[in-house]
């Protein structure tokens, strides 16, 4: 699907600026009943849209949900919005990037499906706090009310231009042991579960249940049944030059404090603290009178490897893998 049309609440700064968006997934592409009233209400020809929600369309969404019976109310600094996007069109305001995060949390579109080119510029810096998303620049005054008023302390979680995923998105069947570290806009496969230690950025993620102890960078999807451990880490293409999308195929298991910088296919194996670049020279083994030396990047989308470092020559060799990773379904079965 290409086009989305969607509905959410969002808050906004002291100076009327957009600060973040919810949208329940009830209102991403609604019943028909509200598409066609929308659509009745809204000037709308073509191409990405935001604007507030017409009051012709507020009697519609209080039947539809008792949820949004405060949206005809006085929302103080948070207001409603309607949103249109295409999903190969890259987002042109922060209404427009949040509905492109909550696509990829519920699942509806795949990490590096959809356009996201230029978010970082239009996503403001926020303050998620105990009190909600605030504008760092008005903290202090948020503050001083408190201590005048009711004298309540505000927590400040973290200063980022992305929000925790389970603020906004709880997928079904996934756990996750610490909430910080999964950012609105990860894609998590069901059945996966992320440990203390695991990290899943935006437009990235697991396509089916994965044990994720490591780090999952932007853009790097992970396929069912793979385990990455502890301390390891994929290559994003956020920064350091890297251009290619890294991936992992089914099966296939990074060991603690590995590193995976090139594309591998299912059931592949790097041993604990081995990290894989593309430029890394490797002893590929295919049989015992035949070695020959590659670059890793010749070894990219293949499957069935194994890679460890020669403990006596520190040579880093590659040899077909005859195990199969195999994850505790006592772990996963009842996520």
């Amino acid at each position: 699907m290409s086009k989305w049309l969607a509905i959410g609440i969002g808050s906004k700064n002291s100076k009327g600026e957009w600060l973040e968006v919810y949208y329940p997934k009830a209102l991403i592409n609604p019943s028909k009943l509200i598409t066609n009233k929308i659509k009745e209400l809204v000037e709308y020809k073509e191409g990405n849209l935001s604007c507030p929600i017409p009051d012709g369309i507020k009697p519609e969404l209080r039947k539809f949900n008792k949820e949004f019976q405060y949206i005809d109310e006085d929302l103080g600094s948070h207001e409603g919005v309607v949103v249109i996007i295409d999903s190969e069109d890259p987002p042109h305001d922060v209404p427009s990037s949040y509905l492109r995060l909550h696509l990829l949390s519920h699942r509806l579109v795949k990490p590096n499906q959809i356009n996201l080119d230029g978010i970082f510029s239009i996503l403001p810096t926020v303050a998620w706090t105990s009190h909600g998303p605030f504008d760092p620049a008005d903290l202090e005054h948020t503050e001083l009310n408190n201590k005048l008023g009711n004298n309540l302390h505000t927590h400040v979680i973290s200063i980022d231009k992305f929000p925790p995923m389970t603020d906004y998105v709880i997928p079904e069947g996934v756990r996750i042991a610490n909430s910080q570290r999964v950012r609105l806009g990860a894609y998590l496969g069901k059945g996966t579960t992320v440990m203390h230690e695991g990290f899943v950025n935006f437009n990235a993620g697991t396509l089916g249940k994965s044990m994720v102890e490591g780090r999952i960078s932007q853009g790097v999807v992970i396929g069912e049944g793979s385990d990455l451990g502890g301390g390891s880490s994929t290559m994003g293409t956020l920064s350091g030059g890297n251009e290619t999308l890294i991936s992992l195929g089914k099966d296939c298991l990074l060991g603690a404090n590995s590193g995976l910088g090139i594309p591998l296919g299912d059931r592949c194996i790097i041993e604990a603290g081995l990290y894989i670049t593309a430029g890394t020279k490797i002893e590929l083994i295919q049989s015992k009178d035949e070695v020959k030396e590659v670059k890793a990047s010749e070894l990219a989308f293949k499957d069935d490897l194994l890679f460890i470092r020669n403990s006596l020559t520190g040579k880093v060799q590659c040899k077909p893998n005859p195990k199969k990773v195999s994850l505790n379904d006592d772990l996963h079965s009842n996520n």
